[in-house]
């Protein structure tokens, strides 16, 4: 018994990590997808549109069932924060990367979103939500690492160098369609860079309000379907104002439904669900850090099955992405380990009930929240009225 209790114990601190593994898995195999339907010519708002009503199809009938018992009050807070949700992580976040990824590649705008975590942290200083505290070493490692991360950026953006042949394999699901040359792929290029550097900061409002609404509303099965609800309404505005013609509306059985299928049921639905509970478990920062991963992956699926040069410039800018992103990363968690000193909780008192821990802090005059590695935890003091602390996990 006490040896499956330390596999069991195992296992579940284990699947956060897992389940980042199979978000961005799956987020990967969204990225080759709308390569290939961006090239067979479907209308990319539409594409964007279809993702979120079979996301909504699939997730919103899961999360009335699983949680009927345990919702909480639907309040206009939460209502907006769904409705912020849905636009920022939803209509206009897909629309910018599908349309950066029609104009580079699947390998070119994964690179790109490991730039989530350095705006991440840029927004949250603007919002007052981070201190910069470029006099300390974690702040200081924080600027350092967001500057790398742009550096690398603007080289994986204007450097290409000499091309990198890993492997030759004859597989090219596009049939040699690689958009244009010369002049015009320098300006799709760059259009592209914009285009998906807009969809990074709109994916890191949506982690902020996402982070936020949990709180309030810590049902990952609702959260994840009021997102898609939202950003199905949206989707289809902007897909209905901007395609009139019924006949590109039409699906059959082929790449499309395919696409609109996956990214749907399983990349808007199931992962998003996954994200969801990651960041309710240990924040948008955690979260943050696996984008890295997607990127090896597309890497390898681009150059497999799209036929897509990989660059020395796009190696070198990648490396410089992800040694900024870790350094961001390490950065904030020296800043929570200082933070979590300051309200230690007793051992002897630690009681877990229902996933959450609750125990009596030696610091009890005040609370902490912090993200990233540190759970939310509920106490009560001596007047039985409830508060909140943090502690590492």
């Amino acid at each position: 018994m006490a040896i499956m209790r330390k596999i069991c114990n195992v296992i579940h601190g284990l699947k956060p990590v897992l389940l980042m593994v199979a978000v961005q898995t799956t987020f990967a195999g969204v990225n080759v997808l709308y390569k290939l339907v961006a090239n067979d010519g479907m209308k990319l708002p539409i594409l964007v549109a279809y993702r979120f009503l079979f996301s909504t199809a699939f997730i919103a009938p899961l999360a009335l069932f699983v949680e009927r018992k345990k919702r909480p009050k639907l309040t206009w807070m939460v209502l907006l924060q769904s409705f912020g949700c849905g636009l920022f992580g939803g209509a206009l976040s897909q629309n910018l990367y599908v349309k950066a990824l029609s104009l580079t590649s699947a390998t070119f705008v994964s690179s790109i979103n490991n730039l989530i975590p350095a705006i991440t942290f840029v927004l949250a200083v603007c919002f007052r939500m981070e201190r910069l505290g470029w006099k300390t070493s974690p702040g200081a490692a924080k600027i350092m690492g967001t500057l790398l991360g742009v550096g690398g950026a603007m080289l994986l953006t204007f450097y290409k160098g000499v091309d990198l042949n890993l492997w030759k394999i004859n597989v090219d699901l596009l049939h040699g369609q690689h958009g244009g040359n010369g002049h015009n792929s320098s300006n799709n290029m760059g259009l592209g860079f914009i285009l998906a550097i807009g969809s990074c900061i709109s994916y890191s409002m949506w982690l902020i309000i996402q982070a936020n609404m949990v709180k309030t509303y810590p049902c990952p099965y609702s959260v994840t379907a009021l997102t898609s609800i939202m950003g199905a309404v949206q989707a289809t505005m902007f897909g209905l104002c901007t395609n009139r013609n019924w006949s590109d509306w039409k699906l059959g059985w082929n790449v499309r439904l395919l696409t609109v299928a996956y990214s749907g049921m399983l990349a808007s639905g199931l992962i998003c669900m996954f994200i969801t509970l990651c960041v309710q478990m240990r924040g948008p920062l955690f979260v943050s850090a696996f984008n890295p991963l997607m990127l090896v992956i597309v890497a390898i699926a681009g150059s497999l099955l799209l036929n897509e040069r990989l660059h020395l410039g796009s190696v070198l800018g990648a490396i410089l992405i992800i040694l900024g992103l870790y350094i961001v990363l390490w950065g904030k968690s020296k800043e929570l380990k200082k933070v979590a000193q300051l309200c230690p909780v007793k051992d002897s008192s630690i009681e877990i009930k229902n996933g959450l821990i609750i125990g009596e802090p030696e610091c009890s005059s005040f609370g902490i929240v912090g993200d990233g590695e540190l759970k939310h935890s509920s106490v009560q003091d001596d007047n039985d009225e409830p508060r909140r602390i943090v502690i590492t996990s």
